[in-house]
């Protein structure tokens, strides 16, 4: 039996999600990598058997450096080796947060999901802070190995479920999204300024910048838009995007220079 010829291929060079995905994966993969250690502990090196046991000098006498406390010895190697990770973890989830489940939560077709996700995110940050708070590798690893597993369910969900729904939705904003989980990611801060000018912006990247602006905006949250037309396609899909989600105010109407402040209502549009 012959195949069809239509198969669909994902290009990595050109599918947003396949782009986006890779970069999601990478991050999750550090941050397993980084777990590691504390999921599954390695035994001291020379615990239990006989050889360099410290059992002291010729009298029988042990070691004055040997006889330090075996907890106080734990606690110090577990706070050295949660700090690192927990505050990397704390990084991925207010970048995802902040970005890519913003942009999603005030769209009617997946703000039920972030809804989940948030839910998720509250037992996470819950595991996250046991793991700051573990005073012995036994919970360490207890409060780990939780982390990792609701770690796991928000890769997936995030990769097979959330970027899709961003991808779908109009103005192509899950490029400039990711960028922006990146630029969070390396510790940097995003653009907030009341005024995007996209006029210096190659043509292709002025929509998907502006939604994405637009997708991190709180209710009732504004920035003005400078241009040097009259942005009608962008205010058509706006339209069509977000009916009755949005406001579009022209503040200056041309010959040269376009401004038109956009912003995001306190109230939901009824559907």
């Amino acid at each position: 039996m012959t195949q069809p010829s239509g198969v669909f291929i994902q290009s990595t060079q050109t599918d947003p999600v396949v782009r986006a995905g890779a970069v999601i994966r990478t991050e999750y993969e550090r941050l397993h990598a980084l777990l590691t250690p504390l999921v599954e502990p390695q035994p001291t090196a020379g615990a239990g058997d006989g050889e360099g046991s410290g059992t002291g000098d010729a009298e029988g006498a042990p070691d004055r450096a040997t006889t330090a406390s075996p907890a106080s010895a734990s606690a110090s190697v577990t706070t050295t080796a949660t700090t690192g990770v927990v505050g990397e973890i704390r990084r991925h989830l207010r970048a995802s947060a902040e970005t890519l489940h913003a942009a999603a939560a005030h769209a009617p077709e997946s703000r039920l999901l972030v809804s989940a996700l948030r839910i998720a995110r509250s037992a996470l940050d819950r595991h996250v802070d046991a793991l700051d708070a573990a005073g012995d590798s036994a919970s360490a690893t207890a409060a780990a190995q939780r982390v990792e597993a609701v770690l796991s369910v928000h890769r997936a969900v995030e990769e097979d479920v959330l970027l899709p729904a961003l991808a779908a939705l109009p103005g192509g904003v899950l490029p400039p999204l990711v960028a922006d989980y990146g630029t969070l990611l390396r510790g940097g801060s995003l653009d907030t300024s009341a005024v995007i000018d996209v006029r210096p912006v190659p043509r292709e990247q002025r929509h998907p910048l502006v939604f994405a602006r637009y997708a991190r905006l709180a209710p009732g949250g504004t920035f003005t838009l400078v241009n040097n037309h009259d942005p009608k396609p962008l205010h058509k899909q706006f339209e069509a995007a977000h009916p009755g989600a949005y406001t579009w105010d022209y503040v200056e109407r041309g010959p040269a220079k376009w401004q038109i402040r956009i912003g995001r209502p306190n109230h939901r549009p009824c559907t």
